[in-house]
């Protein structure tokens, strides 16, 4: 009888999915450990409950004494800007006053450098603001113009958010990606034809913190993600369970 080429193709192919099958359904039962180890994934959503938000002042004169006295001046403007916007004195930190000589160079009409001419004494003060209120601090930090208007050199930074309940956080999803990794060897164990024994040993892997809805990267080393207000908190965990046949 002759066997045709495709029969014969469908044959082998038959039998390779017979071999892979069987080889599947008893790759525990020969190996030599007996285990399966298992990936579990714990993530979930939230907004952070913390806001801060920081800017520096500075002024510059040629007297120490009227330095002071300008940046004095200016800091009550500033606290007074934060108050009338809803600022409270316990929310407000501001630094220590920091003092440089300012200079600039002297150049012959060659261009080179003779010597150099002091401008003045520049003073600069920080000032910070850590709030539960984010939308507060928000509004604050975007009416900053109000203060520049006043003729004061001011530099704002960007609000940074953060979240003062993570370790609850890191917790629920320790629990959260255990149960995930437990459901997985569960299923790979049932279609392999055995089930999960005895825990052996648990792993954590890298909680990470990134924006929602970002293009952020996750690290080897954990992201702590700061910018967004909005976060997505994940944490891994590898589980290893010995196979019971």
């Amino acid at each position: 009888m002759k066997i045709s080429r495709n029969t014969t193709i469908a044959a082998t192919i038959l039998a390779a999915v017979s071999i892979l099958s069987y080889s599947y359904l008893h790759r525990f039962q020969y190996s030599e450990s007996n285990t399966i180890t298992v990936k579990g994934l714990g993530a979930t959503d939230f907004k952070s409950d913390l806001i801060v938000w920081e800017g520096r002042f500075t002024t510059i004169n040629k007297t120490l004494y009227e330095a002071y006295s300008q940046l004095s001046s200016n800091r009550e403007i500033i606290k007074e800007f934060l108050k009338r916007n809803g600022i409270s004195e316990k929310e407000t930190i501001f630094g220590a006053v920091s003092t440089s000589e300012r200079t600039k160079n002297i150049y012959n009409s060659e261009g080179n450098v003779i010597g150099e001419e002091f401008i003045g004494y520049r003073l600069r003060q920080s000032v910070r603001i850590e709030s539960r209120d984010l939308e507060k601090v928000e509004l604050v930090s975007r009416a900053i113009t109000e203060v520049l208007k006043s003729g004061i050199e001011f530099y704002s930074e960007s609000p940074s958010y953060f979240y003062t309940k993570l370790q609850d956080v890191k917790l629920d999803l320790i629990s959260k990606a255990t149960d995930d990794a437990k459901t997985r060897a569960n299923i790979i164990a049932k279609n392999g034809g055995a089930s999960i024994g005895d825990l052996k040993s648990a792993q954590m892997g890298v909680f990470q913190i990134v924006g929602q809805n970002s293009n952020e990267e996750y690290s080897w080393g954990g992201s702590f993600n700061t910018t967004s207000k909005y976060k997505t908190a994940t944490i891994t965990m590898d589980l290893t369970y010995e196979l019971e046949n």
